[in-house]
């Protein structure tokens, strides 16, 4: 009679050892890893000014114009949310800050703090009104896109006369948020932006919330299946509104560096299509339309190929005008590139 009992020395493909290589090719991030390498030695060849390291620091600073604000829409898209009023909401916590300090004559920092204020609030309605009614977020959040686009027009043409706030660089406060927010650091031969710095820190804080703390396992789970998540205790409603908030945060970040490198001046049209290029950089680094999978650093290295294409267009001398069909093309491109990598994750 044959035994019944599994042979110790019988392998369990469940438990078996991946190799390295294997879990390399399961990161959601490796496409755009790829991409960024092919990207960088094409451009090397084919763009002589790329090559030098005087624009390192020029190439770094568009990646971290889109890179700030991907981070919280990586975030987002992997708890299974989209948030097409982070354009202009970045112009409106410009806006807030500049407007109101100069309106009422107070310190930059006053103008500051309530644009984060209002910042926060904005996403956390928009978090509220999604686990209120139920919508998608892609209409509750291109809903407050045309509340805030009208606003940031309507409130500065009623208090400022014009399109554009009030040049607040002369009032008190003023130097210090701007070295804060928008001042430059030289390192060498090179110019680096400390939005640059302030992009990296964010992104190893956020990588790491999401893959070293319990937020990080509830973002996951709320994105795969909000209902099996609040079936197991996860608290999706506070997890989708944080989630909301923390874009809320960062567009009140980038509107600052908006703010204070134009040297106190924000234009009310500005921001508008934004939003799509903060998404195409998050799924361009891994993160699924579908949500419950992605990278935050996949986001960062997205934005890295954001910025080394939009000036190596510009360094190789051809039309500009390719630029957006190439953003088009990408975007196709990685979407099938995530699915079949999450496809194969799962398979394994």
């Amino acid at each position: 009679m044959a035994s019944s009992i599994t042979s110790p020395t019988t392998a369990d493909d469940r438990v078996a050892a991946r190799s390295v290589g294997a879990r390399l090719l399961s990161r959601p991030e490796i496409g755009s890893l790829v991409g960024a390498a092919v990207i960088l030695v094409f451009f090397l060849i084919a763009a002589p000014p790329f090559r030098d390291i005087n624009n390192t620091g020029t190439i770094l600073y568009q990646a971290a114009l889109v890179g700030v604000m991907a981070v919280p829409v990586a975030l987002l898209m992997i708890g299974g949310e989209f948030d097409l009023s982070a354009g202009v909401a970045v112009t409106t916590s410009g806006l807030t800050a500049g407007l109101f300090a100069y309106q009422l004559s107070v310190n930059v920092w006053v103008g500051i703090l309530l644009a984060l204020v209002v910042s926060l609030a904005v996403g956390a309605f928009n978090g509220w009104l999604l686990m209120r009614t139920g919508l998608p977020s892609f209409l509750v959040t291109l809903g407050t896109f045309f509340i805030l686009q009208g606003l940031n027009i309507a409130v500065t043409r009623l208090t400022s006369g014009a399109v554009a706030s009030n040049s607040i660089s002369d009032m008190d406060g003023f130097r210090t948020a701007q070295w804060i927010f928008a001042s430059e650091i030289h390192l060498g031969g090179v110019t680096i932006k400390i939005i640059i710095l302030w992009w990296i820190l964010f992104v190893a804080i956020a990588a790491w919330v999401l893959l070293k703390t319990q937020i990080g396992n509830w973002i996951f789970a709320v994105g795969g299946d909000a209902a099996a998540a609040r079936a197991v205790g996860v608290p999706v409603k506070k997890v989708k509104i944080g989630l909301f908030m923390a874009v809320g945060f960062f567009a009140w970040f980038a509107g600052m560096q908006l703010l204070f490198v134009q040297n106190g001046v924000v234009q009310s049209g500005e921001g508008v299509g934004k939003e799509f290029v903060f998404i195409i950089a998050a799924v361009v680094g891994g993160c699924l339309l579908t949500g419950g999978y992605g990278s935050v650093v996949g986001g960062a290295v997205g934005a890295l190929i954001f910025g080394m294409v939009q000036l190596g267009v510009v360094y190789a001398g051809w039309n500009p005008d390719w630029f957006k069909a190439f953003l088009g093309t990408m975007l196709l491109l990685a979407t099938i590139v995530n699915l079949m990598v999450k496809n194969r994750a799962e398979a394994r």
